[in-house]
C-alpha cells in the first residue's frame, strides 16, 4: 500500500524552464519556471501569476522565448529562480551569460543554453482555470551539436529536471522504453 504524503505544488518531475524577456529598459530579464508545458504542437501555456517582473515585460514585449536548462548550467539556472529581478536589476549580468537578440520576437535567446523557443505572446489567462501566460511557438533552435537524425539528443542534451518534494535537481539522461510502441506487447 502507498504512504500518503504532504501534496507538493508541482507535479513530479518539472521541467527546468528559463524564460526570458527584455524590461523596459531593454536589459534582459530571466526567470526559472518549473510550471510550464505545451498545449498543443505550437503553443506553450506558463503558469506564472502577473506579479512576476518576467509576466509584464512579456504583455508589455509581446514576446520570449523559453530555454530547456542544462546540467552544465544548473546554478546559473537556480539564480535566475532565487532573484527577482524587481530587486536586483543586473541579475542577467550576474550570471555571466550571453544574449543575442531574436529576429522573431522582442526577447533575448540565452546563447549558452542548449534550445531555445522563440514565442509570441497571445494572451494572459487569468480566472479560477486559467493557465498564465499562453504563447505561439515561432521557432525552436537546437545547438547542432545536439541533433541526431534531425532530432534532439535527449541523452546529450543533459538537461535537469525540478524534484518538487525536496527540491532538488536532477539529470534527464537516459531512454528506458519506445512510446506509442512498448505498450503494443501488451496486445
Amino acid at each position: 500500500m502507498k504512504q500518503p504524503i504532504k501534496t507538493s505544488e508541482a507535479i513530479f518531475p518539472m521541467p527546468v524552464l528559463l524564460i526570458s524577456t527584455y524590461n523596459e529598459d531593454g536589459s534582459i530579464d530571466v526567470m526559472n519556471a518549473a510550471w510550464g508545458t505545451m498545449m498543443d504542437r505550437d503553443h506553450v501555456a506558463l503558469n506564472l501569476t502577473e506579479t512576476h517582473k518576467t509576466v509584464e515585460n512579456i504583455k508589455q514585449r509581446k514576446g520570449f522565448v523559453i530555454h530547456i536548462a542544462d546540467a552544465a548550467h544548473v546554478v546559473e539556472a537556480d539564480w535566475f529562480g532565487v532573484v527577482s529581478g524587481r530587486k536586483e536589476k543586473d541579475k542577467f549580468a550576474k550570471s555571466g551569460l550571453t544574449a543575442t537578440k531574436s529576429s522573431l520576437v522582442d526577447a533575448p535567446i540565452i546563447n549558452e543554453l542548449p534550445i531555445a523557443i522563440e514565442c509570441e505572446f497571445i494572451e494572459y489567462q487569468s480566472d479560477a482555470t486559467g493557465l498564465g501566460v499562453i504563447g505561439k511557438v515561432l521557432q525552436t533552435s537546437v545547438e547542432p551539436a545536439l541533433v541526431k537524425d534531425g532530432k534532439v539528443d535527449i541523452e546529450s542534451l543533459n538537461a535537469i529536471a525540478f524534484d518538487p518534494y525536496t527540491h532538488g535537481y536532477y539529470l534527464v539522461t537516459k531512454r528506458v522504453g519506445e512510446a506509442f510502441k512498448d505498450g503494443l506487447k501488451l496486445k
